[in-house]
């Protein structure tokens, strides 16, 4: 004897399968969050050995224009007063102007790095590190 299950609608999910999908569903979640947070992070610290890149650039350019003036190179102040250390919007530096000899903090977002200038002479130009 076989009971018919007439009228019963078997369409539909199980409450254990909707509760497994949620379950599935906020692991994938708090992964995403947590490699959001760590892409952010990189993101800063690529920003700022960007910004160090273009430090460097624009302390060479201008060693450079300088060694080919007409008045030659002079001093390295004079060169250190001549490059733009203003990275633009979001960059920070402690202190502000940073330092001839001794460099500063460059900070950009969460992100921060100390940098030492190597002094521009006769035969080189500075460097940021």
């Amino acid at each position: 004897m076989s009971k018919k299950r007439d009228g019963l609608n078997q369409k539909g999910f199980t409450l254990i399968e909707l509760i497994s999908v949620m379950i599935i569903m906020g692991v994938v979640a708090s992964v995403s969050i947590q490699r959001f947070d760590l892409l952010t992070d990189s993101a800063s610290q690529h920003v700022l050995h960007a910004a160090v890149r273009e430090l460097n650039i624009r302390e060479s350019l201008v060693w450079t224009n300088t060694k080919i003036s007409l008045d030659g190179y002079t001093n390295d102040e004079a060169i250190f007063d001549a490059v733009e250390t203003n990275l633009g919007s979001g960059y920070k530096w402690d202190p502000n102007p940073p330092d001839r000899v001794s460099g500063g903090t460059l900070s950009f977002k969460s992100a921060k790095v100390t940098l030492n200038r190597q002094e521009s002479t006769m035969t080189s130009a500075g460097k940021w590190e």
